[in-house]
């Protein structure tokens, strides 16, 4: 049935029709039990027996029908209107109703050969899922036609939306399962329709699939009123229509009637926008799917309910080697579905159901949008270096990194406007990147007032998108780069933990992608962490926490990728190197304050291209063996490391000391360990083996000794980074709490050189009475004394 107000004139399902398309799913359903529990036997050509089972018994069957049930009606659609469409399956654990119609549909066997159409193909195809050296529960990278893994719930409608934008003939249907449904990044994700443009945008369908179980609780949105669903879709701002029921004869004429009407309510509303111009934002259509969770499945197993229950999320049937009544339950269940007249003696899909099937890249399992590094094209990106910062000399001039960085990605939008997009929560003025707005606006279709007009920077044709749900925007990224696009994303420092999550499940997916051969590269996920711990004075202890970088470490190597520029022109560098690179996530740390700037364009891109190395310009040791040697990574712990060196040198005049900068943090890992890194002789070299080294990080001091606790010269590392201590401090003196600050620094080196040891003590006090000196001065006036918040590099 569809909502009050709603009829149709779509013309019903014929007898033929629905008696092929119900064979389909049964077919279908019979493939996704089969995954779960057949290791031979696989068209119970025999009576089934105790080793035809799996030894273990792994998968999901609950939301299984379902899928396959919307899958099989959206390929009727694709067939009746040659529509160009995805499929997302959010349901986690919903991959055999995936599998089953891709394997169906010829896609699977295309892709994997040994796994073809026939009986051979079929038992190979039952066994490798969820078995060892075989595939997994989910929709991941090796299921085709997936972009979406579902192995973290909550992300597949920002994932839709993502894949949708810019894409104007591709119509993206997404199943969101009702467990889903009460994640937080999911609820919030229903407000993506506020952003799409129906003239250059495709459009989402989300089906909620209302199954009424999780695990072993029942679903909130499955135990409300209609009425109150109903009203909560209408809220969101779309137009719900339902299909609800148990009975197939029944259901399918309505599946048919319903998405049929959807999707000519798309076509509708985006053929009223592309003829007027107009791009107004309509009620989109969604649809609400309530069938019972492990539908077609046992009713009931040892007098317990099944079908319709939450005891048929996993395995319906359980112990089927040892349970001979369990055993039989298994074979009426799998008979049920007639495979003998689904499937000919060979094992291939009879001819009559194959052809419910589109063709060729029309098939959801074989569109390209779902392998999309086939349709990226590269960014034409202007020369980086035209925005350069000009220096006289290291050291004396100070500058916002990120604003020229604004004005770079306000140029690749001008020269990109179908294919790149700028994210982020709200942010990207504060983050000193507003120039973007000069190109093209923030996108928004919701209301306007006439204030708007005075610096809002609001437009339905914008291509920056500003939603204050890190989790939205990561999801929308995410699908915009899995179907062949470009994008940055930028964030505060303490915030970016908000997509923690969404990072390790992106991370994973491409770590997976890379092993499977017919995916082709992607654009990488470019984050720039930036309104960084160390100027926090303003917003305090809450918004300091540099620890995402401790989380990015976690994940393979083959994929991440730390980048730490201390100035404009390294930061320029760095983007342009990032933008440029496929299948990585570049995290880029960048302050938007002014910071003091160091390297002239032509340095910076060779500083960048090593990703470490020697300051000489900051050094004295040209020609010496180092007394000691001061590394940092970071903007405002550069300064403090090179004033540190500076006080050194000024009451130490005959001190040798050799610094190092590093851009690149994996650089400090061993060869063997990432690609990036170092050999131990390139290390030992810069950090030499048996000298002190005083290293002041942009984070948690122990990140730096868990890169190089494998080095030779590890028991001579002493790093200083953030130690949570803060609140509204000036910038120096937040770094004397967390002993970053230059004074620390200096104190630090004298007590690791034994010959300053004694002879160095006047020198300390001295050190500890300007810290005192600091201190109060913040604490009177409210700000760093000016020699110190101006500081420049001296020679």
């Amino acid at each position: 049935m569809t909502t009050a107000n709603q009829s149709s004139n779509v013309a019903p399902l014929s007898a033929d029709e629905l008696q092929k398309i119900n064979a389909y799913w049964h077919a279908c359903n019979y493939l996704a039990a089969g995954m779960i529990y057949l290791r031979d036997n696989p068209l119970l050509k025999e009576p089934l027996k105790p080793e035809h089972i799996k030894n273990r018994l792994l998968g999901h069957w609950g939301s299984s029908p379902g899928l396959s049930f919307a899958y099989i009606h959206i390929n009727r659609l694709i067939k009746k209107y040659d529509l160009n469409a995805i499929f997302m399956a959010g349901p986690g654990h919903g991959a055999p109703g995936v599998l089953a119609p891709a394997y169906l549909e010829s896609t699977y066997s295309e892709i994997y050969p040994n796994k073809g159409e026939d009986e051979e193909g079929l038992l190979r195809f039952f066994k490798e899922f969820s078995f060892p050296g075989g595939i997994g529960s989910h929709c991941t990278p090796e299921t085709p036609g997936s972009i979406h893994e579902g192995g973290e719930l909550g992300y597949s409608v920002s994932h839709a939306f993502g894949a949708a934008f810019d894409n104007p003939d591709l119509i993206v249907t997404v199943m969101v399962g009702d467990g889903e449904s009460e994640t937080g990044p999911l609820a919030t994700s229903w407000h993506s329709n506020k952003f799409l443009n129906p003239i250059r945008d495709g459009a989402v369908l989300p089906i909620l699939h209302l199954n009424g179980y999780k695990i072993n609780n029942p679903t909130l949105l499955s135990r409300i009123s209609h009425e109150e669903l109903e009203n909560l879709f209408k809220g969101y701002g779309y137009t719900p229509y339902f299909v609800e029921g148990t009975d197939p004869e029944v259901m399918h004429p309505r599946m048919a009637e319903v998405l049929e009407q959807c999707v000519l309510e798309i076509r509708r509303i985006q053929a009223e926008a592309r003829s007027t111009g107009i791009p107004t934002r309509p009620r989109w259509p969604m649809i609400v799917l309530r069938s019972p969770k492990g539908w077609t499945g046992p009713k009931e197993v040892d007098g317990k309910k099944i079908e319709g229950f939450w005891r048929s999320h996993q395995v319906p049937l359980a112990n089927i080697k040892d349970n001979p009544l369990h055993l039989q339950g298994l074979e009426a269940w799998l008979r049920s579905y007639k495979p003998e007249a689904l499937f000919d003696a060979n094992g291939t899909l009879m001819p009559e159901l194959k052809a419910l099937a589109p063709q060729g890249n029309r098939r959801m399992s074989a569109n390209p949008h779902a392998n999309g590094g086939l349709l990226r094209k590269a960014l034409r990106l202007p020369d980086f270096k035209d925005y350069q910062l000009k220096l006289s000399a290291p050291g004396k001039i100070s500058a916002e990194n990120t604003r020229p960085l604004g004005k770079f990605l306000r140029d690749i939008m001008r020269d990109n406007m179908t294919n790149f997009r700028v994210f982020g929560p709200d942010e990207n003025s504060s983050n000193k990147l507003d120039d973007i707005y000069k190109v093209s606006k923030k996108t928004w279709l919701a209301d306007y007032l006439p204030e708007d007009a005075d610096g809002g920077e609001l437009s339905p044709d914008g291509r920056v998108m500003e939603m204050l749900s890190e989790h939205t925007l990561e999801g929308w990224l995410e699908g915009y780069l899995l179907t062949g696009r470009h994008g940055f994303f930028s964030t505060y420092e303490a915030f970016v933990h908000v997509i923690d999550s969404m990072f390790n499940q992106h991370a994973k997916w491409l770590a997976m992608s890379s092993e499977v051969p017919w995916r082709a590269p992607v654009s990488s996920l470019n984050l720039l962490i930036t309104s960084t711990v160390w100027r926090q004075d303003h917003n305090g202890f809450t918004h300091q926490d540099p620890g995402f970088l401790d989380l990015v470490v976690n994940k393979s190597p083959e994929v991440t990728r730390i980048y730490l520029p201390p100035d404009v022109n390294c930061l320029l560098s760095v983007a342009n190197h990032c933008l440029k690179s496929t299948d990585y996530i570049n995290v880029i740390v960048s302050d938007k304050q002014k910071h003091l700037q160091y390297l002239d364009m032509d340095a910076a891109i060779k500083h960048c291209t090593k990703g470490i190395g020697i300051w000489s310009w900051a050094s004295n040791d040209d020609g010496f063996e180092p007394d000691l040697v001061f590394a940092s990574a970071g903007d405002i712990p550069t300064k403090e490391a090179l004033a540190a060196v500076v006080l050194l040198r000024e009451n130490f005049p005959k001190l040798k000391i050799r610094f190092i900068n590093v851009v690149d943090l994996y650089k400090l890992v061993p060869s063997s360990e990432h690609p990036h890194g170092l050999s131990d002789r390139d290390f030992d070299s810069l950090f030499t083996r048996d000298k002190p080294v005083i290293f002041n990080f942009h984070g948690y001091p122990w990140l730096i000794h868990r890169l190089t606790y494998r080095r030779h010269n590890h028991h001579n590392l002493h790093v200083r980074g953030y130690k949570e201590k803060g609140s509204i401090n000036t910038p120096l003196e937040l770094a004397i709490q967390n002993e970053t600050d230059r004074f620390s620094l200096a104190i630090d080196a004298i007590d690791r050189l034994p010959e300053l040891q004694v002879s160095g003590a006047h020198v300390k006090e001295k050190l500890r009475d300007q810290q005192i000196v600091c201190r109060n001065y913040a604490y009177e006036y409210g700000i760093d004394r000016p020699e110190d918040d101006q500081w420049h590099w001296p020679y």
